[in-house]
């Protein structure tokens, strides 16, 4: 059975680094596929389609601008020397490749579930430093291990789906086609008892999944130490030799008064919204966390110019992602129907009562490989799953989070997630890809039995 599997991972991989080209090729042949389709399934021109895929196109622009800080902020963090040298006696606590494949991935996992944002971002750094210490472990599969945490994300506690459902904003009504008039309370969404099963089991099992997946010796791909190195630290001159600029350049009292006055936001934000994270404040937490700890406002100058250097593949494809979702969306003049519309529709006449959860949960995966954005996805299948939910007899609850879980579960094969903790790893989608499509394969099964049968 071992052979097997071995052979399942080695083929996986090989497939995968041989055909998966970079991401922003892989975000333009998505691009093309879903112009050719749209026009065909929406009965427009193609003008029409240019015209949708324009009108998306800038649509994620603050989103954006968010991912970028998550990734920077969260590497100017990593790169404090206080907040390295805790983070590096975490990683100390593996002794071989098992171990460190094992407990990148529970961190990973953890971390998930509590803010997705950071998860993906603290889950690379400390698989990086994993790397740093544990000699013979493959250093894509412990990326892979790392990013494989984000599969739960959506049914954690930063779960954009269920967060919105808790809400009870006015606007859930027209987004759930007149199905959900309240709010729902996460303890029928996040801590439903079926949830917390599947991602029980998930965490649970995952890791020992990840850590059959590593490679013998002969095959290990270790990593170049020059990839983990940070930049040299630049030696401060002595004050009395500075000029008055390079003294504030150099002034811990800067620093230490601006972290104070964002730290004292931070206990505010938190007594009055209790412990709700979401990306402006994980990124708030970040940045002021690393500026008290980076010491002076230059060295926190040197460590954000150093972490942006990884920020281009965000900046380039999330605007493409965007027009697809415009395409995906738009909805043809003669048959109101949009691309995301029509897939939906084709899985909801297929489904009984058992089987809808399932059939929500596979077409949302296929839906977010091309609208790989929780809110995205939202609107455009809420209101057509949630009606049929509703007329099959299915909870509301478990409807939402049948979509939820698949917009969590091809983010396994789906680049646009990866890249943040690629940028930090320094790796391509494909070095990683090929251990993800097992999770993916794997998970499928867990989550799609754990909607069925729980």
């Amino acid at each position: 059975m071992k052979k097997l599997f071995d052979k399942l991972t080695a083929g996986s991989v090989k497939l995968v680094e041989r055909f998966l080209p970079d991401p922003y090729i892989f975000a333009i042949i998505l691009t093309f596929f879903v112009f050719i389709v749209s026009m065909i399934v929406t009965k427009s021109t193609p003008l029409n389609i240019v015209e949708a895929w324009y009108g998306g196109f800038w649509t994620l622009l603050a989103f954006s601008m968010q991912m970028a800080m998550i990734l920077v902020t969260g590497t100017i963090l990593a790169t404090a020397p206080l907040f390295k040298k805790g983070l590096g006696k975490l990683a100390s606590i593996p002794k071989n490749k098992i171990q460190a494949v094992v407990i990148v991935s529970v961190i990973g996992l953890l971390a998930s579930f509590v803010n997705w944002g950071f998860g993906l971002v603290i889950g690379a750094i400390f698989a990086k430093e994993v790397a740093k210490r544990v000699k013979g472990v493959d250093y894509p599969l412990l990326i892979a291990a790392a990013y494989s945490g984000f599969l739960i994300w959506h049914a954690g506690m930063s779960g954009s789906i269920p967060l919105t459902l808790a809400t009870g904003a006015a606007s859930l009504v027209t987004q759930t086609g007149g199905v959900v008039t309240s709010a729902i309370p996460t303890s029928e969404t996040i801590f439903s008892t079926y949830n917390l099963l599947i991602v029980g089991i998930i965490i649970l099992t995952l890791p020992i999944l990840l850590a059959l997946m590593h490679p013998k010796a002969d095959k290990v791909k270790t990593v170049d130490p020059a990839l983990l190195e940070d930049d040299p630290v630049v030696p401060m001159k002595d004050r009395k030799d500075m000029t008055p600029a390079e003294k504030l350049e150099n002034s811990k009292i800067i620093n230490y008064v601006l972290a104070a006055m964002g730290f004292t936001f931070i206990v505010l934000y938190f007594v009055k919204n209790g412990f709700l994270l979401n990306l402006d404040i994980v990124n708030f937490i970040f940045l002021f966390a690393a500026i008290a700890l980076h010491g002076t406002p230059i060295n926190t100058v040197r460590a954000v110019s150093s972490a942006a250097k990884s920020v281009g593949g965000i900046l380039l494809q999330f605007p493409f992602y965007a027009g697809i979702m415009g395409m995906m969306t738009y909805k043809g003049a003669t048959n109101n129907l949009s691309l995301a519309g029509a897939i939906s529709d084709f899985f909801v006449n297929i489904s009984n009562a058992t089987t809808f959860p399932l059939f929500s949960f596979l077409s949302a995966g296929i839906v977010n490989v091309f609208v790989p954005s929780g809110g995205g996805q939202w609107a455009v299948q809420a209101p057509i799953m949630m009606p049929a939910g509703m007329t099959l007899g299915v909870d509301a609850a478990k409807t939402a989070m049948s979509i939820a879980w698949g917009d969590a579960w091809t983010n396994m094969i789906q680049p646009f997630w990866a890249l943040p903790a690629l940028g930090i790893a320094k790796l391509g989608a494909k070095n990683i890809m090929g251990y993800c499509l097992i999770v993916l394969l794997y998970s499928g099964i867990i989550i799609g039995l754990g909607l069925l049968l729980f």
